[in-house]
């Protein structure tokens, strides 16, 4: 039977590399579909929490992966890959201390599936990268198999749009932007994504992994600008905030961004500068890209700034205080803490000689992670807690955070979220 007819009878078996945030996600959307996913990942630990129904990701509860045990089968043994008929790649794209694309999980992911490639064999990038990924880097280390791609195996590129605590939008009413090597792996990409969402086929891979970087620019530059309007009102005497929700009461032609202590997540602090790396290829740069990466990159250091200043106005020094931070995860009740700015807010106090704690209902221990490992707790937010630091800085404006009861205890707060809306006190610097 060849590949298009299984796909269309729900007889393909899917491997999906990658059981973080997009994979996993993905495995249970074809599962509940009725195929037969194999889930790969080489961390042994998570393989082993799957295959006793628990869940790793807050997003997805225990019994969505109790739901699909028919269907799913998690493994670290990647020789498995050479009995799939679909393989999708969802591996981190990271950025290198030197701001530059870190693509040896792709590049690694590939060669070890270039081992068990056959004939007939559908393989997907989902993970976001610059334009030429797919038909060019991923397509050579492929073909390293003996193997053509467009002749002997299809080669397809569709990006992940994961977007995680949002309950409104997931896989399944998402819309999915395929783009295949050739005409043929256009047609199996489309066919295959059609059984868990509506896709949108593009020209060509190149068109789809520009169209992933484009979402992620547009947001970054967008971000970057209301956290540079809001050092500028601050020098003014004017709330970004009630600036930006008198604007957005406007029906048309303005959408609402908001500052923050930073960037974070998977996506808006990395991929943008994916493409300024690949410009530079063609004699170009990137300007608004790289412009918007240093406002964003500077607003922690703002942060700092503030804190300081409103710890001297309490005849406190920085270096013998006490800072708790509230939020690890790098947006409002999510327990992902990738590229989080409260990582970059800790180190810096740190650096001036702060004691620094942080509080994340979601995240009891913080996590190792590729740039920083600060082997702390979360500590209780509790009234003799909140009371024993000399500044409680709000990092992530979490749902359960209570303003009245942080403000009733704290000494002095930086809120860097809004969090505290129009509650009047000389506690409260906005930041």
């Amino acid at each position: 039977m060849d590949i298009l007819k299984k796909i269309k009878e729900k007889k393909a078996v899917i491997g999906v590399i990658g059981l973080g945030y997009v994979g996993l996600p993905l495995v249970i959307a074809f599962a509940q579909k009725g195929f037969k996913v194999v889930g790969f990942d080489t961390d042994e630990k998570k393989v082993k929490k799957l295959l006793n129904g628990e869940t790793y990701i807050r997003d997805i509860p225990p019994r969505s992966i109790r739901n699909t045990y028919s269907n799913f089968k998690p493994t670290t043994k990647f020789s498995n890959l050479k009995d799939m008929d679909v393989i999708i790649i969802c591996v981190p794209t990271p950025l290198n201390k030197n701001y530059e694309p870190d693509m040896r999980y792709v590049f690694e992911t590939a060669k070890v599936i270039s081992k068990y490639l056959r004939k007939g064999h559908l393989v997907v990038l989902e993970s976001t990268t610059y334009p030429g990924t797919t038909d060019e880097d991923l397509k050579s280390i492929l073909e390293e198999s003996g193997l053509k791609a467009g002749k002997d195996f299809y080669l397809s590129f569709s990006p992940e749009r994961v977007d995680p605590g949002n309950k409104k939008f997931n896989i399944s009413n998402t819309p999915k932007v395929v783009g295949g090597y050739s005409k043929k792996c256009l047609e199996m990409v489309k066919i295959l994504y059609d059984n868990i969402t509506l896709t949108i086929p593009v020209s060509s891979c190149k068109v789809a992994e520009m169209a992933k970087i484009l979402e992620n620019t547009y947001r970054a530059v967008n971000i970057a600008l209301v956290n540079e309007l809001k050092i500028l009102c601050d020098y003014m005497n004017i709330d970004i905030w009630e600036v930006i929700e008198a604007a957005k009461t406007k029906p048309f032609g303005f959408q609402a961004f908001y500052p923050g202590p930073g960037l974070g997540g998977h996506c808006i602090p990395i991929d943008p500068f994916y493409l300024s790396w690949k410009a530079k290829e063609f004699d170009f740069r990137a300007r608004f890209i790289e412009l918007a990466g240093e406002i964003n990159s500077s607003i922690p250091y703002y942060v700092v700034n503030k804190t300081i200043e409103a710890l001297n106005l309490q005849d406190k020094s920085i270096g013998n205080s006490r800072i708790l931070i509230l939020g690890l995860g790098y947006k409002k009740d999510v327990d992902d803490p990738r590229e989080s700015p409260s990582f970059k807010l800790i180190e810096l106090y740190e650096r001036y000689g702060a004691k620094v704690d942080y509080n994340d209902p979601y995240i009891p221990i913080a996590p190792k992670m590729r740039k920083w490992n600060i082997k702390k707790k979360s500590v209780s937010l509790t009234s003799e807690n909140i009371a024993k630091y000399d500044c409680i800085v709000v990092s992530t404006n979490h749902s359960s955070y209570d303003p009245f009861f942080i403000e009733k205890y704290a000494k002095l707060i930086i809120d860097t979220r809004n969090l505290f809306g129009n509650i009047k006190s000389k506690k409260i610097v906005k930041a």
